[in-house]
């Protein structure tokens, strides 16, 4: 009798044990695809923004880089280079870029400019609408100076940034990308500009270098209001 209530506790016991270590398998199995999944989408979101172009050769180098890349920024055009190269502007907002506005002739708003200020806007806003048939609302102000009455007057969002290299008066490449990639943080936004051969080279090593630490480059409205 009581090696057959052994016998029955033995059966009872490995049932049990059979039991637990298929619940243990198919838990451990579903943990890690669910973690996978909230990783892929929590990626380090950052936005590459550049000023002054666009150039007749720099801007098409470095659009042909991120098409390569399928990375989108955010090109911030004065309307005397966009009236000079309209299909430029055209194959920006094709490529699914974002363009935004930097006055006519890069000029920078002082107290007794206002009126000339306004005006290079409205004339840059209908150069890049007339190109791209699309509103322009973002605008990135030359050297950050901006009145806030502008927001109101043209319904236009300003655009300054977190992380700038100072580009334009450098030629080392690898100077201007380790100035960024060793201070950007998620959420942050890259001043450039396509207007230097340095620059785009610069930038696009950025783009390599940052996606490969998991970051994800978005246009800047991504960043403002998501």
């Amino acid at each position: 009798m009581k090696l057959k209530r052994r016998i029955i506790s033995c059966i009872i016991l490995f049932i049990f044990l059979a039991i637990m270590c298929l619940i243990g398998y198919f838990t451990q199995e579903s943990v890690p695809t669910i973690g996978n999944a909230v990783s892929d989408m929590d990626s380090k979101k950052i936005a590459l923004t550049f000023d002054d172009g666009p150039h007749p050769y720099y801007t098409e180098q470095l659009l042909d880089g991120l098409k390569e890349r399928e990375v989108h920024v955010t090109f911030f055009v004065t309307g005397e280079h966009a009236e000079l190269h309209p299909d430029i502007i055209k194959r920006m907002q094709e490529e699914g870029h974002l363009i935004g506005n930097h006055t006519y002739s890069h000029i920078q708003l002082t107290e007794k400019n206002r009126e000339q200020f306004k005006e290079e806007l409205i004339k840059t806003n209908e150069i890049i609408s007339g190109i791209t048939g699309e509103e322009v609302i973002y605008v990135r102000p030359p050297y950050g100076t901006w009145d806030k009455k502008f927001e109101m007057e043209l319904n236009m969002f300003p655009v300054l940034w977190n992380v700038d290299p100072l580009d334009w008066c450098s030629t080392s490449v690898s100077s201007i990308t380790d100035k960024v990639v060793n201070k950007v943080q998620e959420n942050d936004i890259i001043l450039m500009h396509d207007y230097y051969a340095s620059s785009v080279t610069a930038a696009l090593k950025v783009v390599d270098e940052l996606v490969e630490d998991g970051y994800e480059f978005v246009t800047v409205e991504e960043i403002l209001f998501d």
